[in-house]
């Protein structure tokens, strides 16, 4: 019979571990305490009820802190037995920054970075809401293709700008008297709000400026918005393939409560499948006279 592995320190802490993460109730209760913590940050902004309830809001801050820093515990005890999973998991990594920078004096004494730590921790919440966690990664996938929008969206607005400055910088300064005052007219045009009354004034200055707000409003409102809309659904569509498919520890043998007890007993069947034939071909009968010896079990299956 083979040598039963015992189990270590290590890997008995993960199995526990492990068992309250996994467990429905521990997502049901970090998420209710994100809940608070976001309800917290919106009672503070009341002047009235900090000045009243200012021992109470203080101690409820100190108590969903205490809450995180177990619940970042538990899921590094999960990974004691391979630590190097735990930081494999970009949520991990971001939960663990959230945690520990509430820690450090400089954060601590500065409020206003505090109050931004705190906010950071609602969009914890993308961990157990599979559909904002999608939404999150396609808006991550889409920042290189957003960036190329926004040099070109750039390039648009400063050709714009500078013949915008040329054709009605004398006659209306208060909207393209410089290259930057321009800028912010053509960007807010963008949006299609206050073209009514951009086209009617350039008309009394001349009758192209119908042809150049035209252009414009194709280029910027039509096209680059759509190229913009294209790009983001097109990340969504390959955020949503990776979050279906498996990840990489979801295709590994399983390393759970029960995991190491499987792969034992896997290889002891495989021992005694082993030892079985080699005890069968010593005890096979001598072949008769003219026939075939007889072929082992493991060359037949070969």
């Amino acid at each position: 019979m083979p040598h039963r592995q015992i189990p270590t320190s290590r890997t008995v802490l993960a199995e526990r571990c492990g068992a309250i993460v996994r467990a429905r109730w521990f997502a049901v209760t970090v998420f209710v305490l994100i809940l608070v913590n976001a309800a917290l940050l919106g009672v503070e902004t009341y002047s009235g009820l900090v000045a009243d309830w200012h021992h109470w809001l203080r101690l409820a801050e100190h108590a969903c802190l205490a809450a995180f820093t177990v619940e970042i515990l538990l899921r590094i005890g999960a990974h004691a037995d391979r630590p190097g999973g735990f930081f494999k998991d970009p949520w991990n990594l971001f939960d663990l920054a959230v945690v520990l920078c509430a820690f450090l004096p400089a954060v601590r004494e500065n409020t206003t970075v505090l109050r931004l730590l705190r906010l950071a921790r609602v969009l914890r919440t993308a961990r157990f809401l599979p559909q904002l966690r999608v939404v999150l990664l396609a808006v991550a996938r889409s920042l290189p293709g957003t960036l190329s929008f926004l040099l070109v969206g750039a390039l648009l607005l400063y050709v714009y700008a500078m013949v915008g400055w040329v054709f009605f910088g004398a006659q209306d300064p208060g909207h393209y008297g410089s290259i930057g005052r321009a800028v912010l007219t053509l960007f807010l045009l963008m949006t299609l709000d206050g073209i009514g009354d951009a086209v009617h004034a350039g008309l009394d200055i001349s009758r192209w400026s119908l042809l150049y707000y035209g252009s414009y409003v194709l280029l910027a409102s039509f096209v680059l918005v759509n190229v913009l809309i294209g790009v983001v659904l097109t990340s969504l569509d390959e955020a949503r393939e990776m979050d279906a498919s498996p990840s990489r520890e979801e295709r590994r043998p399983p390393d759970g409560p029960d995991g190491p007890v499987l792969a034992l007993r896997i290889e002891a069947a495989r021992r005694a499948l082993d030892e079985l034939e080699r005890e069968l071909a010593r005890t096979a009968p001598p072949p008769a006279d003219g026939a075939d010896p007889p072929v082992p079990t493991a060359r037949r299956r070969e």
